[in-house]
Protein backbone atom coordinates (compact mmCIF):
# COMPACT_ATOMS: atom_id res chain seq x y z
CA UNK A 1 0.00 0.00 0.00
CA UNK A 2 1.34 3.44 -0.93
CA UNK A 3 1.98 6.09 1.72
CA UNK A 4 -0.90 8.10 0.33
CA UNK A 5 -3.33 5.19 0.53
CA UNK A 6 -2.11 4.31 4.01
CA UNK A 7 -2.79 7.89 5.13
CA UNK A 8 -6.27 7.77 3.64
CA UNK A 9 -6.96 4.44 5.37
CA UNK A 10 -5.86 5.86 8.75
CA UNK A 11 -8.08 8.90 8.29
CA UNK A 12 -11.05 6.69 7.39
CA UNK A 13 -10.48 4.56 10.49
CA UNK A 14 -10.43 7.63 12.73
CA UNK A 15 -13.64 8.94 11.20
CA UNK A 16 -15.32 5.56 11.62
CA UNK A 17 -14.32 5.52 15.29
CA UNK A 18 -15.87 8.96 15.80
CA UNK A 19 -19.09 7.81 14.13
CA UNK A 20 -19.28 4.67 16.22
CA UNK A 21 -18.56 6.62 19.41
CA UNK A 22 -21.58 8.79 18.56
CA UNK A 23 -23.68 5.58 18.18
CA UNK A 24 -24.55 6.38 14.57
CA UNK A 25 -24.76 3.94 11.69
CA UNK A 26 -23.32 4.95 8.34
CA UNK A 27 -26.81 5.48 7.01
CA UNK A 28 -27.80 7.65 9.99
CA UNK A 29 -24.71 9.81 9.61
CA UNK A 30 -25.34 10.19 5.87
CA UNK A 31 -28.91 11.31 6.56
CA UNK A 32 -27.65 13.84 9.10
CA UNK A 33 -25.14 15.19 6.58
CA UNK A 34 -27.57 14.95 3.61
CA UNK A 35 -25.08 12.70 1.79
CA UNK A 36 -25.51 9.51 -0.15
CA UNK A 37 -24.83 6.59 2.25
CA UNK A 38 -22.20 5.31 -0.15
CA UNK A 39 -20.08 8.40 0.49
CA UNK A 40 -19.71 7.59 4.18
CA UNK A 41 -18.67 4.06 3.26
CA UNK A 42 -16.19 5.21 0.61
CA UNK A 43 -14.48 7.63 3.00
CA UNK A 44 -14.29 5.16 5.87
CA UNK A 45 -12.95 2.40 3.61
CA UNK A 46 -10.32 4.62 1.96
CA UNK A 47 -11.97 4.60 -1.46
CA UNK A 48 -12.48 8.37 -1.45
CA UNK A 49 -10.58 11.29 0.02
CA UNK A 50 -12.56 13.50 2.38
CA UNK A 51 -12.28 17.24 1.85
CA UNK A 52 -11.72 19.82 4.58
CA UNK A 53 -15.44 20.65 4.43
CA UNK A 54 -16.32 16.96 4.72
CA UNK A 55 -14.19 16.65 7.85
CA UNK A 56 -15.71 19.74 9.48
CA UNK A 57 -19.27 18.57 8.75
CA UNK A 58 -18.53 15.04 9.94
CA UNK A 59 -16.93 16.30 13.16
CA UNK A 60 -19.87 18.54 14.01
CA UNK A 61 -22.38 15.78 13.19
CA UNK A 62 -20.76 13.40 15.69
CA UNK A 63 -20.15 16.15 18.28
CA UNK A 64 -16.37 15.77 18.10
CA UNK A 65 -14.21 18.15 20.15
CA UNK A 66 -13.01 21.23 18.22
CA UNK A 67 -9.38 20.24 18.69
CA UNK A 68 -10.14 16.78 17.24
CA UNK A 69 -11.75 18.35 14.16
CA UNK A 70 -8.77 20.68 13.77
CA UNK A 71 -6.32 17.77 13.91
CA UNK A 72 -8.30 15.83 11.31
CA UNK A 73 -8.48 18.88 9.03
CA UNK A 74 -4.69 19.18 9.23
CA UNK A 75 -4.41 15.50 8.31
CA UNK A 76 -6.62 15.85 5.28
CA UNK A 77 -4.77 19.00 4.15
CA UNK A 78 -1.50 17.04 4.16
CA UNK A 79 -3.22 14.15 2.40
CA UNK A 80 -4.67 16.35 -0.32
CA UNK A 81 -1.25 17.84 -1.02
CA UNK A 82 0.08 14.34 -1.64
CA UNK A 83 -2.98 13.44 -3.70
CA UNK A 84 -2.14 16.15 -6.21
CA UNK A 85 0.27 13.68 -7.83
CA UNK A 86 -1.58 12.07 -10.76
CA UNK A 87 0.29 8.81 -10.21
CA UNK A 88 -0.88 8.66 -6.60
CA UNK A 89 -4.43 9.61 -7.52
CA UNK A 90 -4.77 7.00 -10.24
CA UNK A 91 -3.27 4.28 -8.06
CA UNK A 92 -6.29 4.80 -5.83
CA UNK A 93 -8.47 3.81 -8.76
CA UNK A 94 -10.07 5.49 -11.75
CA UNK A 95 -13.56 5.25 -10.25
CA UNK A 96 -12.47 6.69 -6.88
CA UNK A 97 -10.99 9.71 -8.63
CA UNK A 98 -14.28 10.27 -10.47
CA UNK A 99 -16.14 10.14 -7.13
CA UNK A 100 -13.82 12.80 -5.67
CA UNK A 101 -14.50 15.06 -8.65
CA UNK A 102 -18.25 14.48 -8.44
CA UNK A 103 -18.34 15.66 -4.83
CA UNK A 104 -16.51 18.86 -5.74
CA UNK A 105 -18.91 19.47 -8.62
CA UNK A 106 -21.91 19.01 -6.32
CA UNK A 107 -20.68 21.97 -4.26
CA UNK A 108 -20.07 24.21 -7.29
CA UNK A 109 -22.56 26.62 -8.86
CA UNK A 110 -20.51 28.18 -11.68
CA UNK A 111 -18.13 26.09 -13.79
CA UNK A 112 -15.66 27.65 -16.19
CA UNK A 113 -13.60 25.13 -18.12
CA UNK A 114 -10.99 25.41 -20.86
CA UNK A 115 -9.60 22.17 -22.25
CA UNK A 116 -7.13 22.16 -25.17
CA UNK A 117 -6.49 18.43 -25.54
CA UNK A 118 -9.59 16.34 -24.93
CA UNK A 119 -13.38 16.68 -24.85
CA UNK A 120 -14.37 17.80 -21.35
CA UNK A 121 -15.39 14.87 -19.14
CA UNK A 122 -18.86 16.21 -18.41
CA UNK A 123 -19.55 16.21 -22.15
CA UNK A 124 -18.07 12.84 -23.13
CA UNK A 125 -20.04 9.95 -24.57
CA UNK A 126 -19.61 6.50 -23.04
CA UNK A 127 -17.45 5.16 -25.87
CA UNK A 128 -15.28 8.28 -26.09
CA UNK A 129 -14.75 8.06 -22.30
CA UNK A 130 -13.81 4.38 -22.68
CA UNK A 131 -11.03 5.29 -25.08
CA UNK A 132 -9.78 8.05 -22.76
CA UNK A 133 -9.80 5.89 -19.62
CA UNK A 134 -8.02 3.08 -21.45
CA UNK A 135 -5.20 5.47 -22.27
CA UNK A 136 -5.09 6.80 -18.70
CA UNK A 137 -4.91 3.26 -17.34
CA UNK A 138 -1.90 2.53 -19.54
CA UNK A 139 -0.16 5.84 -18.89
CA UNK A 140 -0.47 5.80 -15.09
CA UNK A 141 -0.63 2.03 -14.55
CA UNK A 142 -3.99 2.58 -12.86
CA UNK A 143 -6.14 -0.30 -11.58
CA UNK A 144 -8.37 -1.93 -14.18
CA UNK A 145 -11.58 -0.07 -13.31
CA UNK A 146 -12.46 1.36 -16.69
CA UNK A 147 -16.12 0.26 -16.61
CA UNK A 148 -16.61 1.57 -13.07
CA UNK A 149 -14.95 4.89 -13.94
CA UNK A 150 -17.17 5.29 -17.01
CA UNK A 151 -20.26 4.59 -14.93
CA UNK A 152 -19.36 7.33 -12.43
CA UNK A 153 -18.45 9.75 -15.22
CA UNK A 154 -21.84 9.23 -16.83
CA UNK A 155 -23.51 9.76 -13.44
CA UNK A 156 -21.55 12.99 -13.07
CA UNK A 157 -23.14 14.29 -16.26
CA UNK A 158 -26.57 14.40 -14.62
CA UNK A 159 -25.44 17.66 -13.03
CA UNK A 160 -25.74 19.36 -16.45
CA UNK A 161 -29.52 19.24 -16.08
CA UNK A 162 -29.50 21.06 -12.73
CA UNK A 163 -30.78 24.51 -13.68
CA UNK A 164 -29.30 25.98 -10.48
CA UNK A 165 -25.86 25.50 -11.97
CA UNK A 166 -24.20 27.28 -14.87
CA UNK A 167 -21.57 25.79 -17.15
CA UNK A 168 -19.20 27.65 -19.46
CA UNK A 169 -17.07 25.34 -21.62
CA UNK A 170 -14.47 26.25 -24.23
CA UNK A 171 -12.58 23.91 -26.56
CA UNK A 172 -10.29 24.68 -29.50
CA UNK A 173 -11.44 23.24 -32.82
CA UNK A 174 -8.46 20.88 -32.82
CA UNK A 175 -10.00 18.91 -29.92
CA UNK A 176 -12.97 18.06 -32.13
CA UNK A 177 -10.57 16.53 -34.65
CA UNK A 178 -8.03 14.75 -32.46
CA UNK A 179 -8.29 10.98 -33.06
CA UNK A 180 -8.44 9.84 -29.47
CA UNK A 181 -11.14 7.38 -30.54
CA UNK A 182 -12.23 5.64 -33.78
CA UNK A 183 -13.98 7.76 -36.37
CA UNK A 184 -17.47 6.44 -35.61
CA UNK A 185 -16.95 7.22 -31.92
CA UNK A 186 -15.76 10.73 -32.79
CA UNK A 187 -18.89 11.33 -34.87
CA UNK A 188 -21.07 10.23 -31.95
CA UNK A 189 -19.12 12.53 -29.66
CA UNK A 190 -19.69 15.52 -31.92
CA UNK A 191 -23.41 14.73 -32.10
CA UNK A 192 -23.40 14.80 -28.29
CA UNK A 193 -21.79 18.24 -28.32
CA UNK A 194 -24.48 19.51 -30.69
CA UNK A 195 -27.13 18.36 -28.22
CA UNK A 196 -25.35 19.94 -25.25
CA UNK A 197 -25.28 23.37 -26.92
CA UNK A 198 -29.09 23.42 -26.66
CA UNK A 199 -29.11 23.23 -22.85
CA UNK A 200 -30.16 26.61 -21.39
CA UNK A 201 -27.60 26.58 -18.56
CA UNK A 202 -24.67 25.52 -20.76
CA UNK A 203 -22.56 28.02 -22.69
CA UNK A 204 -20.40 26.06 -25.14
CA UNK A 205 -17.67 27.76 -27.15
CA UNK A 206 -15.26 26.57 -29.85
CA UNK A 207 -12.10 28.46 -30.75
CA UNK A 208 -11.95 28.00 -34.55
CA UNK A 209 -8.67 27.46 -36.37
CA UNK A 210 -8.92 30.89 -37.98
CA UNK A 211 -9.22 32.74 -34.64
CA UNK A 212 -6.37 34.94 -33.47
CA UNK A 213 -5.27 33.35 -30.19
CA UNK A 214 -4.71 35.55 -27.11
CA UNK A 215 -2.08 33.12 -25.75
CA UNK A 216 -0.60 29.69 -26.37
CA UNK A 217 -2.80 26.67 -25.61
CA UNK A 218 -0.50 25.28 -22.93
CA UNK A 219 -2.84 23.48 -20.55
CA UNK A 220 -6.45 23.19 -19.51
CA UNK A 221 -8.02 24.49 -16.32
CA UNK A 222 -11.25 24.27 -14.34
CA UNK A 223 -12.49 27.19 -12.24
CA UNK A 224 -14.99 26.20 -9.55
CA UNK A 225 -17.05 29.27 -8.60
CA UNK A 226 -14.39 31.70 -7.38
CA UNK A 227 -13.08 29.32 -4.74
CA UNK A 228 -10.43 27.32 -6.56
CA UNK A 229 -8.90 26.47 -9.90
CA UNK A 230 -7.67 23.03 -10.93
CA UNK A 231 -4.81 23.04 -13.43
CA UNK A 232 -3.82 19.51 -14.51
CA UNK A 233 -0.35 18.77 -15.83
CA UNK A 234 1.08 15.41 -16.95
CA UNK A 235 2.25 14.51 -13.45
CA UNK A 236 0.32 16.69 -11.02
CA UNK A 237 -3.07 18.32 -10.58
CA UNK A 238 -2.42 21.81 -9.26
CA UNK A 239 -5.19 22.96 -6.91
CA UNK A 240 -5.00 26.75 -6.64
CA UNK A 241 -6.90 28.65 -3.97
CA UNK A 242 -4.98 31.93 -3.87
CA UNK A 243 -7.31 34.74 -5.10
CA UNK A 244 -4.59 36.12 -7.39
CA UNK A 245 -4.13 32.72 -9.06
CA UNK A 246 -7.87 32.32 -9.54
CA UNK A 247 -8.14 35.86 -10.96
CA UNK A 248 -5.34 35.04 -13.43
CA UNK A 249 -7.24 32.06 -14.82
CA UNK A 250 -10.48 34.04 -14.88
CA UNK A 251 -8.78 36.63 -17.11
CA UNK A 252 -7.36 33.88 -19.31
CA UNK A 253 -10.80 32.29 -19.65
CA UNK A 254 -12.36 35.63 -20.58
CA UNK A 255 -9.69 36.14 -23.28
CA UNK A 256 -10.53 32.80 -24.87
CA UNK A 257 -14.24 33.68 -24.69
CA UNK A 258 -13.55 36.77 -26.78
CA UNK A 259 -12.23 34.70 -29.72
CA UNK A 260 -14.49 31.64 -29.36
CA UNK A 261 -17.58 30.91 -31.44
CA UNK A 262 -20.79 30.36 -29.47
CA UNK A 263 -24.35 29.20 -30.14
CA UNK A 264 -25.06 28.89 -33.92
CA UNK A 265 -21.44 29.75 -34.79
CA UNK A 266 -20.16 26.99 -32.50
CA UNK A 267 -22.62 24.52 -33.97
CA UNK A 268 -21.44 25.50 -37.47
CA UNK A 269 -17.86 24.58 -36.54
CA UNK A 270 -18.99 21.21 -35.15
CA UNK A 271 -21.03 20.50 -38.31
CA UNK A 272 -18.02 21.42 -40.45
CA UNK A 273 -15.91 18.84 -38.63
CA UNK A 274 -18.68 16.23 -38.96
CA UNK A 275 -18.79 16.86 -42.72
CA UNK A 276 -15.01 16.41 -42.92
CA UNK A 277 -15.32 13.10 -41.02
CA UNK A 278 -18.05 11.96 -43.42
CA UNK A 279 -15.77 12.64 -46.40
CA UNK A 280 -12.93 10.74 -44.74
CA UNK A 281 -15.23 7.77 -44.13
CA UNK A 282 -16.21 7.61 -47.81
CA UNK A 283 -12.63 7.79 -49.12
Amino acid sequence: MSGFQQGRAELGMQLRQLREAAHLSGKELAERLKWQPSKVSRIENARQTATEDDIALWGRAVNAAPETIEELVEQVQALLERQDSWRQRHRSGLAALQEDIRDLEARTTLFRVFEPGVVIGLLQTTEYARNIFTRIKRLYNAPDEVDAAIRVRMQRQEILYDQRKKFRFILPEAVLRYRLAPLDVMRGQLDRLLAVTALPNVEFGVVPFEASLPSALLNGFWIYDRDQAAVPTRTRDLILRDPEDIAFYERTFDEFCEVAAFREDARAVIVRVLEDFARQSSD
